[in-house]
């Protein structure tokens, strides 16, 4: 069974046909990933910008919470200081007018505070 001259052109047409269309066909496959791989870092680049002003927003709205609760703070402080201030005013006023009412209590008062504590700090 030996081939005729015919039949060797013919086969290495078949053949020369079919490497070409594989060849087509590799191109197409590396044409296609190239357009698969600039299509993911398409989408990797706009995932990566819409992370980042999310990250940048969550910062400046922790920041104004911060703000916020600083002042919010600062406001509370202030006013507990101004009613602890005039409290303190009532009772050095009470005080004095009851020093002045009665003064005689008043040492009276200052000596037993004063024994109280002597007696405390010897134990």
């Amino acid at each position: 069974m030996s081939m005729t001259n015919g039949e060797t052109g013919m086969r290495d047409r078949i053949d020369k046909a079919t490497t070409e269309r594989l060849e087509k066909d590799v191109a197409a496959v590396k044409s296609d990933i190239a357009a698969l791989t600039d299509q993911i870092t398409d989408a990797l680049n706009t995932f990566a910008n819409a992370t980042g002003k999310q990250a940048r927003r969550g910062y400046k709205q922790a920041r104004d919470n911060m703000d916020s609760t600083l002042d919010d703070f600062s406001e509370r402080s202030s006013a507990m200081m101004d009613a602890a201030h005039n409290a303190y005013g009532s009772i050095e006023e009470t005080l004095e007018d009851a020093i002045t009412q009665r003064p005689l209590a008043t040492v009276g008062v200052a000596l037993g505070i004063g024994f109280l504590i002597g007696i405390a700090w010897r134990r």
